[in-house]
C-alpha cells in the first residue's frame, strides 16, 4: 500500500511490486495506480477552486484579475508545477498540454466544440512529442477523452438527481470499456473481464479518497499513513475479483487489419446513432475477437527462438501441442524473460503449453520458468527445477534420460540425454542437460543441446545415437568448452543458431566455434543479430529472423550513392 502512496505523490512506479502490477492489470485498474492524467485533471481542478476561493478574499487582487481567470492560470500552473515532481513523464506531459489547450482557449474567449478541442490538444502533443503515435498510453488517453468528450455531451442535463446520477456514471463506464476494450486487445492482447466492476469501484476510492489524502500528506504526513490504509481494502477486493473465473482473457493476436476492425467497431458501437445502426459494429469485432493462429501441418513442425538476450527460450510447436525447452535468464525479483518475453509470446500465440522441459538449473534456462508456470499451470514439467520452488512443483517434475520418447500429431519427440540420472546429485548442471531431438514426419529434424560440453558431446558420439539434425541449438551458447569438430561433422546442420546475448560477458559464441561451424559450411545465426528466430520442419532450407524482416527504422541500411 506505501508503495501505491509513493506512486500517486511522486510518480515512483518502482515502489509498485510486479505482483502489484499483475493484479492491478488482471482488474484493469493499473492506470488509477500511478500518476496520471485523472491525478494530473483532479489536482488542477482542486487547485483552482482553492485558489479561486482565496483570490475572492481580496478585492484589490479581483480588480487587478478576475478570480476565475486566477483560477484557470494558476490551476495550469500547479499542475505543471505537480507534473514536473512526478518526473514529467509522457502521461504527464500529455496532461499539461491538452489543459494548457483548454485554458488558453477559455482565456481568449473561444468556444469550440468538443471535437475541436480534442483534435487541437491532440495536435500539441503529437508536435510537441511526434514519437507518441508509437506508445499506448497516447492512443488510449486520447481515446478515452473523446470519448468521455461525446458521452458527457449527450448526457449533458440529463443527470439531476442521485438516481440519475447514478445510472450515467454506469453509463459513462460502459461506454468508455466497450470503446477502449478492442483498443487494450490491440495493444497489449488481453482484456480484463472484471475491469467494469473494478473500475467503478476504484475509480471513485482512488480519485477522491487514496489521491487527495495522499497529495494533502505533503503538508501532514501523518495522512500518508491514511491513504495506505485505505489502500489495503481496495487491494484485497481486486484480489477477490482477480480470482473470479475467467477474471482475464488473453485472445490470439489478430492482425493488423482485423484489430483495426475491432477497433472501428468499439467505436461504432458508442456513436450517437439508433441502436439499429449501433449493431451493425458488432461485425466488425468478430475477426479480432475469434482469430487464431495458423499451425504447423500435422507430421510438421515449427521453432520459434525467442530473444531473451544471454539464455534459451525455443518453443515448438506442432499441428495441436506445444512445448517450450527453456525459459531464459531471470534478472531480478521482479524481471525475468517468463515475465517480459515468454508469457506474452504464449498468450499472442494463443498457445496452451503441453510439456516445459528445462535442460538444466542455471539461471539463464529456468529463471523464467516461474513466470510461465504461474500462466500455464497445466503445463508438465520436465527436467531440471529450482529448489526454490515449493516442494508440490519439484514433485511433479519429471527428470529427462536417454530414451524418453513421445509422438504428437506425427513429429517424433526424443530425449538423448543425460545418458542417465545416477550421478545427477553430484554432476555439474551443464553435464546433466536435456538434449531433445525432434523430427517430423517427412524427415527435417532439430536439435536441442543445452549446455553440453565436449565430454558430453564425445559420449553422445561414442553411444552411436541418431544426432543428424537440419537445425542445431548450439551447445552452451557457443562457448569454448563445446561444439567440437567431430561433433559438428556428426551433427552437420544446415542452421546453428546462438542463443546469446549482445556484447555478453562470456565472450559468447567464441570466434574458434563459430570458425569450425563455417568451415564445415553450416550457417551460423546468432540471436543479437538476428532477434527471435523461426524455422519450420516445411521449410527446412530456410530460417527467418524477425530483426531481419522487420527491421526498426533506425536500423535501416544506408543507400549507397554512386
Amino acid at each position: 500500500a506505501r508503495g501505491v502512496v509513493a506512486a500517486l505523490v511522486v510518480g515512483d512506479q518502482n515502489a509498485i511490486a510486479a505482483d502489484d502490477w499483475e493484479l492491478f492489470r488482471a482488474t484493469g485498474v493499473a492506470h488509477l495506480m500511478s500518476i496520471s492524467g485523472l491525478h494530473i485533471t483532479l489536482f488542477a481542478w482542486l487547485a483552482a477552486a482553492l485558489l479561486a476561493r482565496a483570490w475572492r478574499c481580496s478585492a484589490r487582487c479581483c480588480l487587478w484579475l478576475p478570480a476565475p481567470t486566477a483560477a484557470l492560470v494558476g490551476g495550469v500552473l500547479l499542475a505543471l508545477a505537480y507534473a514536473l515532481l512526478s518526473g514529467w513523464g509522457l502521461p504527464a506531459q500529455r496532461t499539461v498540454a491538452m489543459l494548457t489547450v483548454v485554458a488558453v482557449l477559455r482565456l481568449a474567449g473561444i468556444r469550440w466544440p468538443w471535437h475541436q478541442i480534442w483534435l487541437l490538444a491532440l495536435a500539441a502533443v503529437v508536435l510537441g512529442y511526434p514519437w507518441a503515435l508509437w506508445q499506448p498510453g497516447f492512443w488510449l488517453s486520447f481515446v478515452a477523452v473523446g470519448v468521455l468528450f461525446a458521452a458527457s455531451a449527450r448526457d449533458e442535463g440529463v443527470a439531476q438527481g442521485l438516481r440519475a446520477r447514478a445510472l450515467a456514471l454506469l453509463r459513462t463506464q460502459a461506454v468508455v470499456t466497450l470503446a477502449l476494450t478492442p483498443l487494450g486487445v490491440l495493444l497489449f492482447g488481453q482484456v480484463s473481464l472484471v475491469g467494469v466492476v473494478a473500475n467503478l469501484l476504484a475509480i471513485p476510492w482512488v480519485t477522491l479518497v487514496v489521491t487527495p489524502l495522499a497529495l494533502l500528506g505533503m503538508c501532514w504526513p501523518p495522512l500518508w499513513q491514511l491513504a495506505a490504509l485505505c489502500v489495503q481494502p481496495l487491494i484485497a477486493l481486486l484480489s477477490w475479483l482477480a480470482q473470479w473465473p475467467a477474471a482475464q482473457w488473453f485472445p490470439p493476436a489478430a492482425p493488423a487489419w482485423a484489430a483495426l476492425a475491432a477497433v472501428a467497431g468499439g467505436i461504432w458501437l458508442i456513436l450517437r446513432l439508433p441502436w439499429a445502426l449501433r449493431l451493425m459494429g458488432l461485425p466488425l469485432l468478430l475477426p479480432a475477437l475469434w482469430w487464431q493462429p495458423a499451425r504447423p501441418a500435422p507430421g510438421s513442425f515449427t521453432l520459434l527462438a525467442a530473444d531473451v538476450g544471454q539464455g534459451n527460450a525455443v518453443l515448438v510447436r506442432t499441428h495441436g501441442h506445444s512445448l517450450l525447452y527453456d525459459t531464459g535468464p531471470r534478472h531480478g525479483p521482479d524481471s525475468d524473460a517468463g515475465r517480459r518475453v515468454l508469457v506474452p509470446l504464449l498468450h499472442a500465440l494463443g498457445e496452451r503449453l503441453d510439456v516445459l522441459m528445462l535442460s538444466h538449473g542455471d539461471n539463464d534456462h529456468i529463471g523464467g520458468a516461474g513466470a510461465v508456470l504461474r500462466a500455464q499451470p497445466q503445463a508438465l514439467l520436465r527436467g531440471a527445477v529450482d529448489p526454490q520452488w515449493p516442494a508440490s512443483m519439484q514433485r511433479s517434475a519429471t527428470a529427462c534420460v536417454a530414451g524418453q520418447r513421445w509422438q504428437w500429431d506425427g513429429v517424433a519427440f526424443e530425449v538423448l540425454h543425460p545418458l542417465s540420472i545416477a550421478s545427477s546429485h553430484d554432476a555439474a548442471p551443464n553435464t546433466q542437460s536435456c538434449v531433445l531431438r525432434i523430427v517430423a514426419a517427412n524427415g527435417p529434424t532439430a536439435l536441442l543441446a543445452g549446455d553440453i560440453e565436449r565430454a558430453q558431446e564425445a559420449a553422445l558420439l561414442a553411444e552411436g545415437l541418431p544426432l543428424r539434425a537440419d537445425w542445431l541449438l548450439v551447445p552452451h551458447h557457443g562457448s569454448k568448452t563445446s561444439s567440437s569438430a567431430e561433433w559438428i561433422a556428426a551433427v552437420a546442420p544446415r542452421h546453428a543458431l546462438v542463443q546469446a546475448g549482445y556484447r555478453n560477458r562470456y565472450g559468447h559464441p567464441a570466434a574458434p566455434v563459430v570458425q569450425r561451424y563455417r568451415a564445415q559450411g553450416v550457417e551460423v545465426v546468432t540471436s543479437a543479430g538476428c532477434g527471435a528466430a523461426q524455422w519450420t520442419s516445411a521449410r527446412p532450407r530456410h530460417m527467418a529472423c524477425e530483426r531481419r524482416s522487420k527491421p526498426r527504422y533506425w536500423q535501416a541500411q544506408p543507400i549507397a550513392v554512386n
